[in-house]
């Protein structure tokens, strides 16, 4: 049973549907996983009980994720489930109604194993910020798995479950991913409906998606892609198959553009700089055509993407006030004493100076000289990267200039965590998609990753590149090299 850990999505919804293998079954043994492991890696915030999970399967077997368990980000609503966001102040509240996301999932088949330890809603790059746990990272539990997303990537990477959901505002599922040495994808923004998603800032916020493989990334997303009339910024997208045109060859003059000032960028380590580059030149056997190209504004993306994002959370958690959710401070005479007293005990460090950061960036005097200047940038950084698609069909770029680092590494400073998104966050504020793929690993066994950028709804293209990419370097494997030895 134990090579079920690391089976593909695909392979395990043969079994089931072959009969060799029961939905109760395999249920069981990815519970058991968690039991086992997690103590390790605290990859989770809860494991629901297994016939709880079984009263919301939807027992067709014609879903794309016919059950199959997945582990869903803890700002991802579950009716009936408490939804924390890694927070104190929405410790034991529970949510009233489904994501659409997890309404898509449930009408496919999947099962909803529980609930991911995440960054404090989603604020941060390694998961260290949440309230209740800090996740490990299963190649090096001395080292983070990223963030905010790093309780979802740290399952998937240890053979837990074979999907999880996550979310990105400016780097949370591909910088997680590649620190794991797993697939993830943030979508064209409005691509998966935000309904149900709690927001940090709504204008970059998006559900995205690990796995393992490109394929079982391209089936999930086939799941949860398309409008919603709960959510006003989806696109008039119909649901459609990402895993039609994963033939394992690019498409026919395929011209993949480097960014050359993301790549050759102070601060990448000498051996993630190698494996990028051995992952171009694979590209190259693959018949790619490689274009050098310069996006200047990703200069500036960290700057736009700081204010952007802590001005919109200020605003989005302003509901969080100790009168509708969660906690409730004790310590009050006052009403006005009450909201101080919430926010102060309920919030964590992160999320209270991104909060005072983005009431300053909006307060009077300031908005035009921060906020509306960095919307500015934002424009001028997605019309660079719309420009650069008239010339190449995809773009490469580091997701990270590091492998993980151990815990309490970037205490001191905390401008270079902030960092960790430098490479992403342009990607968000352009609002195109984008997804996270291994190439590699260090000497210490520590994983490596790029991504590859399209423009609007280009997941197809992103996949199929991907796709190829991955069964050219993973012919010769007997062995899949991206599985945690602690794990096996």
């Amino acid at each position: 049973m134990n090579n079920l850990a690391f089976a593909s999505i695909k392979e395990l919804k043969t079994k089931i549907l072959n009969k060799e293998l029961h939905t109760e079954e395999l249920l069981s043994f990815f519970i058991d996983r968690f039991k086992k492991y997690d103590p390790i890696l605290n990859s989770a915030l809860e494991i629901f009980d297994k016939d709880s999970i079984l009263n919301t399967f939807t027992n067709t077997s014609n879903g794309l994720l016919y059950g199959i368990p997945g582990l869903i980000k803890d700002n991802i609503c579950q009716k009936g489930r408490n939804l924390t966001c890694a927070s104190k102040i929405l410790e034991n509240y529970q949510a009233t109604y489904d994501a659409t996301a997890i309404t898509n999932l449930k009408n496919q088949g999947a099962l909803l194993i529980g609930r991911a330890n995440m960054d404090e809603f989603a604020m941060g790059s390694s998961t260290e910020t949440s309230h209740y746990k800090k996740t490990a990272n299963p190649w090096n539990t001395r080292c983070v798995p990223g963030g905010s997303s790093g309780g979802s990537a740290a399952a998937v990477a240890a053979g837990l479950v074979p999907w999880a959901l996550g979310s990105e505002t400016g780097g949370s599922v591909r910088q997680p991913a590649s620190l794991c040495g797993i697939v993830g994808l943030k979508p064209t923004y409005g691509l998966i409906s935000r309904y149900g998603l709690v927001a940090y800032a709504s204008s970059l916020d998006q559900i995205g998606i690990f796995t393992r493989n490109i394929y079982d990334n391209a089936l999930v997303l086939s799941a949860i892609a398309g409008t919603d009339k709960n959510d006003s910024s989806t696109l008039n997208v119909q649901n459609q198959d990402y895993t039609k045109q994963l033939t394992g060859k690019l498409k026919e003059n395929f011209t993949l553009g480097i960014i050359d000032n993301a790549l050759e960028a102070n601060g990448i380590e000498d051996e993630v700089y190698t494996l990028l580059n051995e992952a171009i030149k694979t590209f190259e056997k693959l018949g790619a055509k490689i274009k050098r190209i310069k996006l200047p504004m990703m200069d500036y993306s960290a700057a736009a993407y700081f204010v952007i994002s802590r001005a919109e959370a200020a605003s989005n958690l302003a509901k969080f006030d100790g009168v509708r959710y969660g906690y409730r401070s004790k310590n009050a005479e006052t009403l006005n004493d009450m909201y101080i007293n919430t926010r102060e005990e309920g919030f964590g460090f992160e999320v209270k100076s991104r909060i005072l950061l983005g009431n300053y960036v909006l307060s009077a005097g300031h908005a035009d000289e921060f906020y509306r200047s960095a919307k500015v940038v934002q424009g001028l950084i997605r019309s660079e990267f719309l420009k650069a698609f008239e010339e190449v069909d995809l773009l490469f770029s580091p997701v990270s200039p590091t492998t993980a680092f151990e815990f309490g590494k970037y205490n001191d400073n905390l401008l270079l965590m902030d960092l960790q998104d430098y490479f992403t966050c342009s990607v968000n504020l352009a609002g195109i998609p984008s997804l996270g793929v291994p190439c590699g690993l260090t000497k210490d066994q520590m994983p490596v990753g790029f991504q590859l950028i399209g423009p609007d709804l280009s997941e197809h293209n992103i996949y199929q590149a991907a796709y190829a990419y991955e069964k050219e370097t993973q012919k010769d494997d007997s062995e899949n090299k991206f599985v945690p030895t602690n794990f096996k």
